[in-house]
């Protein structure tokens, strides 16, 4: 039986982190990667190979390379069983390695679901990680037209984005009020929507899909209010689920959203067992409550938690809850989303004031690549702590989405804004006059200074 001293199940962004931080701050410890997959994708990039990208062979993440110049085994074969009791785990090869510490990273399986009938129609497909499964969709979808992407999330909005710009005719439904309705407030949605209008994809929101129709392949779909569509390709994008059968079946704790739950020095209820990623619980960073956000973003933070504290607890390296920042872009806009929204706020009680601004990302405004900057900050009413923002610019927004992430996890207030020092560029950034965080502050601080009037 081989043995290691740390081994970690799963080998893309979170089990990589893992084994990479955890090398790196426990250099003599022998550290060993098992991925199902040789070819690993990098999971917010799928949907470009449809357009963008052209092939997925762009799209891939040189795992290997990046282990084994760290001095780490990477091996491909699938995990089959974990006996905690014994330390041992067993692989599909029949191989068994034994550890001192488990990483389980096995990641998110994209739903399927079993109410949706007529989903295993040919021409139904769900977007995973898988190369060899993308590779088919792309090339099947070459002898089709029309094609309805259900799920307006983030890949839905995407892959609807990238499909229409090779000439597919796409139909974006969600059924929820509007798409990226768990990301983004109303106001800020909207201007998505229209860009996506704008360059041809159809969207129906407030209805979902109640069937595929269909002989052997797609026909048609229908709607929950009996529209019929006629469609060529279906592709689900409605979310994903913790791959966690395994670590269930091994008698570690799963929640029961079958998440493995974890401690904040990502610890299961197992000695020396942990779990990072998709397959690992999360709680919202502002309201506690668990929440079922799945980004490589958020698994590299539980990654690096993870392999600092394997074998010595780091105090204060803890992962303190997830704030859920997002970005995208359609063309040269950007948008991007961190924390609560207002209406979240609202439904989990939070008494909430928010500031909009909008500005010119360059000064002057008359640079040549000046784009439109919309900043909206949410603050808790009492205190005036950041909880939120969401924001649309050029290609800036992704970086400022993540100065909002910071100042959210530092429970940094509106005053902290309005303080902040910032350096400027015109062919940079947004003039120091009006540079659209600090007066998004700035309204927030007016409208609490009439409040207290």
């Amino acid at each position: 039986m081989k043995t290691t001293d740390v081994l970690v199940i799963g080998g893309s962004a979170a089990g990589m982190v893992a084994a990479l931080t955890g090398k790196s701050h426990w250099p003599n410890k022998e550290f060993t990667v098992v991925k199902k997959l040789k070819e690993v994708m990098v999971p917010c990039g799928i949907p470009y190979i449809f357009g963008t990208l052209d092939c997925s062979e762009k799209n891939l993440m040189p795992v290997d390379t990046m282990l084994q110049k760290s001095g780490i085994t990477s091996i491909v074969d699938e995990a089959t069983e974990i006996d905690t009791n014994n330390k041992v785990v067993t692989f599909a090869s029949g191989v068994k390695i034994g550890y001192q510490k488990l990483i389980i990273a096995t990641g998110s399986i994209p739903v399927k679901p079993k109410w949706l009938e007529g989903a295993d129609l040919e021409n139904v497909f769900i977007i995973p990680k898988d190369k060899a499964y993308l590779d088919n969709i792309k090339a099947k979808l070459e002898q089709v037209k029309n094609i309805a992407v259900i799920g307006a999330g983030f890949i839905g909005v995407e892959l609807s984005d990238e499909l229409t710009k090779k000439g597919y005719r796409v139909t974006l439904i969600e059924k929820l009020p509007h798409i990226l309705n768990l990301a983004f407030d109303p106001e800020i949605a909207k201007n998505i929507h229209e860009l996506l209008a704008k360059k041809g994809v159809n969207i129906i929101t407030g209805k979902g899909i109640s069937k595929v129709l269909g002989n052997n392949k797609v026909e048609a779909i229908e709607l929950e209010d009996g529209q019929t569509l006629k469609m060529d390709a279906v592709i689900l994008s409605i979310g994903y689920k913790p791959n966690s059968e395994l670590a269930k079946k091994s008698g570690i704790y799963v929640d029961e959203d079958n998440f493995i739950a974890v401690d904040e020095y990502m610890r299961t209820h197992v000695k020396d067992v942990f779990a990072v990623g998709d397959c690992a619980q999360k709680r919202d960073f502002v309201t506690r409550r668990r929440v079922p956000t799945m980004l490589a973003s958020t698994a590299c933070a539980e990654a690096r938690i993870a392999g600092m504290n394997l074998f010595n607890l780091n105090v204060v390296k803890t992962f303190s809850g997830t704030i859920a920042i997002y970005s995208t872009a359609i063309d040269d806009t950007g948008f991007g989303t961190a924390g609560v929204t207002e209406q979240r706020a609202n439904e989990e009680g939070i008494a909430s004031i928010t500031g909009i601004f909008e500005g010119i990302n360059r000064h002057p405004g008359n640079l040549p690549d000046a784009h439109k900057q919309i900043v909206k900050l949410i603050a808790a009413k009492n205190s005036g702590v950041i909880i939120g923002g969401e924001l649309v610019g050029g290609k800036e927004a992704g970086e400022l989405t993540n100065v909002i992430g910071l100042a959210i996890q530092n429970r940094m207030s509106v005053n902290s804004f309005l303080t902040m020092q910032i350096g400027t560029h015109p062919c940079l950034t947004a003039s120091p006059a009006a540079y659209p965080l600090i007066k998004a502050a700035e309204i927030i601080a007016i409208k609490m200074l009439n409040h207290k009037e």
